[in-house]
């Protein structure tokens, strides 16, 4: 949810107008909304590329992930980690959209322990693909709007860590 929605919400359940500190935060939420979407667009628009390097970077890690055996081997399983990745990249946008943590939570994380224990999939494994994807994603950002976005790939990889 967004700062904005927030404090609507909490205002009108106290029945009372927003304060100067929570009109402020509205502020603050508006003049970095330019930067927010301009870091959503990139991320969106260099999804593949992202993708790609960030698996790479993981396979060159672990290369027991595609061997024989592993979570991510053959064709039809490294394409589903391919498409998890795609997934959370699209998750994390939709934090930077809302300035919030909210959707990550609420669309993303509710449960991806589970599944993915039941699925067999290392969690730890999937926190450091989220690393991965951190480093191809914030390599394409400058400093100050990798500084804005990595606290939403933290979010992730600290809820599979």
């Amino acid at each position: 949810m967004s700062v904005v929605s927030q404090v609507i919400l909490q205002a009108d359940d106290q029945l009372r107008y927003p304060s100067s500190g929570e009109l402020k935060n509205i502020q603050e939420f508006l003049q970095t909304g330019v930067q927010r979407m301009r870091i959503a667009s990139t991320l969106a628009e260099n999804e593949k590329k992202i993708v790609q390097q960030a698996s790479k970077q993981l396979w060159q890690k672990r290369p027991d992930f595609i061997a024989p055996g592993g979570n991510a081997y053959g064709e039809r399983q490294r394409a589903l980690c391919l498409r998890d990745y795609g997934w959370y990249l699209r998750l994390i946008t939709y934090g930077l959209l809302s300035g919030d943590k909210e959707p990550i939570e609420k669309i993303g994380l509710v449960g991806v322990r589970e599944m993915y224990n039941s699925l067999g999939v290392p969690v730890a494994g999937m926190a450091e693909s989220i690393r991965c994807l951190k480093n191809a994603s914030l390599g394409l950002l400058s400093e100050d709007e990798a500084k804005t976005a990595a606290p939403y790939f933290d979010y992730i990889i600290q809820a599979m860590s």
